[in-house]
């Protein structure tokens, strides 16, 4: 009796750890934006086909938003289904893969340049028009650090959240798709009321510290580019994708993801000796 007891308290502990476990991925990969909004194609929805595969082997659960279904509501309603769902011990994945864009910075300022980053959503617009576009389908810094935080606070001190940005947050040039050059994931031009110009502040540092949460998770930021700096696209067997989740998917394929930089510094090796990246540098943030 006491045999079967245990066994049973042993499956009921195995199911329960199995349940604090889970593997939610969010993929939000943009290619073609509507003509009008100005920003010219990439190839951001090409990066599925070897993230996906890496992140099924892994036995992730992921939820995939490509071109016109990654409007920013869209985008904001699965980040928050991620902090409103997730489980204690969880690890989340989110990976963007789109375009990215300086937009200026509003009172009270937390930035030293007063610009902020922003994803830039299918239904972005380029330039900002009074009444009819203010910016509201761009996602800015800020508002992402909203969601992660809420995010690490639901999956706890055991859970894990990684975070891969594959854009420019704010460059220094954007190209047609037939430049010799290559496909940058960004542009100069900066998103603001005013009409300023973007004058980007160099810092060429490769790493920050994101601040602890009491009783939250850890979280990896990786991003294609320093702020100042422009993605470019790879291109491998014929096919362009996202520099960064190239590198990120060789390395990933062997190795976990776990609370460590060795594996990240392995993605910063790997880009630093592509001659095609010249003059783009990996940026990570970790809590760790």
């Amino acid at each position: 009796m006491r045999k079967i007891l245990f066994v049973c308290i042993l499956i009921s502990f195995v199911a329960i750890a199995a349940m604090g476990q889970e593997r939610s991925a969010l993929f939000v990969g943009i290619s073609d934006y509507p003509d009008s909004s100005g920003f010219k194609k990439i190839n951001g929805a090409n990066d599925y086909e070897i993230v996906g595969k890496m992140l099924d082997n892994k036995g992730f659960k992921t939820t995939v938003l490509f071109n016109s279904q990654a409007t920013a509501a869209n985008i904001r309603n699965e980040l928050q289904n991620l902090a409103t769902n997730s489980t204690k011990g969880s690890c989340v994945y989110i990976h963007f893969s789109c375009h990215g864009q300086p937009f200026e910075d509003k009172p009270p300022f937390d930035e030293d340049d007063h610009w902020d980053e922003s994803l830039v959503a299918y239904d972005a617009e380029i330039n900002y028009q009074s009444g009819v576009y203010e910016g509201q389908n761009h996602i800015i810094d800020d508002e992402l650090y909203s969601y992660f935080t809420a995010i690490r606070q639901k999956i706890g001190e055991n859970g894990l959240l990684c975070v891969v940005i594959d854009a420019c947050y704010s460059g220094t040039g954007s190209r047609d798709e037939e430049d010799d050059e290559g496909i940058e994931r960004g542009t100069r031009l900066g998103f603001s009321e005013d009409g300023k110009l973007f004058a980007p502040r160099i810092d060429r540092t490769s790493n920050f510290a994101i601040e602890k949460i009491p009783g939250g998770a850890d979280i990896i930021v990786l991003e294609a580019c320093r702020a100042y700096q422009t993605s470019k696209e790879v291109v491998k067997n014929g096919k362009h994708y996202g520099s960064l989740s190239y590198y990120v998917v060789q390395v990933l394929n062997r190795h976990k993801i776990t609370k460590n930089t060795d594996w990240i510094l392995q993605v910063s090796n790997l880009m630093s000796n592509d001659p095609a990246l010249i003059n783009q540098n990996m940026v990570y943030e970790v809590s760790f």
